[in-house]
């Protein structure tokens, strides 16, 4: 029979597991997406998410072994870039980015702020249909929601202020907001509603 001791000792290194291989957000992120898409099968919805995830994990692990040292060979030749096919242009309105470098790639510090099961799903269901996150992936709008974090405003408080600079991905939780364009009022809106800014 296994004494007190030995039980503290074999539930801290479950523990350590648990946090050193990321399971409790993994399990969290999963059944977020689960109770999000609500599959007819939800075995098999289960088996293809943990069979995509791990083979995101074989490719990150495969780029992070892949030897960087040079050998003689011609493959290493520097060749010029091939130029895109550039198809029929058009012009598109304002898009700006922050230029990242490999160093600021590699120094990358994930952010998680922890949120329960209730705001996991709400955040789910708010950007389901945004195109702003149409494209990610489960694990990119897993970093995405790991990040964003919680702000209350006072009744008549300025969120956003029309021609700023956006600063943040905004959504209402509880309670209620006046929208004005050019200092007149447009419309009201609520819960579940997502932006960066409205209308």
């Amino acid at each position: 029979m296994a004494t007190s001791s030995e039980e503290e000792r074999s539930l801290r290194e479950c523990e350590q597991y648990v946090q050193k291989h990321n399971v409790q957000q993994l399990l969290k992120d999963c059944i977020v997406q689960l109770c999000t898409s609500r599959p007819d099968r939800p075995m098999a919805f289960l088996r293809e998410y943990f069979d995509r995830l791990e083979k995101e994990e074989a490719k990150q692990l495969q780029t992070q072994q892949k030897p960087s040292s040079r050998s003689d060979s011609r493959e290493d030749e520097v060749s010029p870039p091939m130029n895109p096919v550039v198809k029929g242009r058009r012009r598109r309105g304002a898009i700006s980015a922050e230029v990242y470098t490999e160093e600021d790639a590699a120094s990358y510090v994930r952010k998680v702020i922890p949120k329960d099961y209730k705001t996991m799903a709400a955040l789910a269901k708010a950007i389901e249909k945004n195109v702003l996150f149409a494209h990610l992936d489960d694990n990119e709008r897993s970093d995405i929601f790991d990040a964003m974090f919680s702000v209350t405003y006072i009744a008549g408080e300025t969120v956003i202020q029309q021609g700023d600079e956006g600063d943040n991905f905004y959504v209402i939780d509880q309670g209620e907001m006046d929208v004005y364009v050019n200092n007149e009022w447009v419309t009201s809106i609520g819960k579940g509603a997502a932006s960066g800014s409205w209308p």
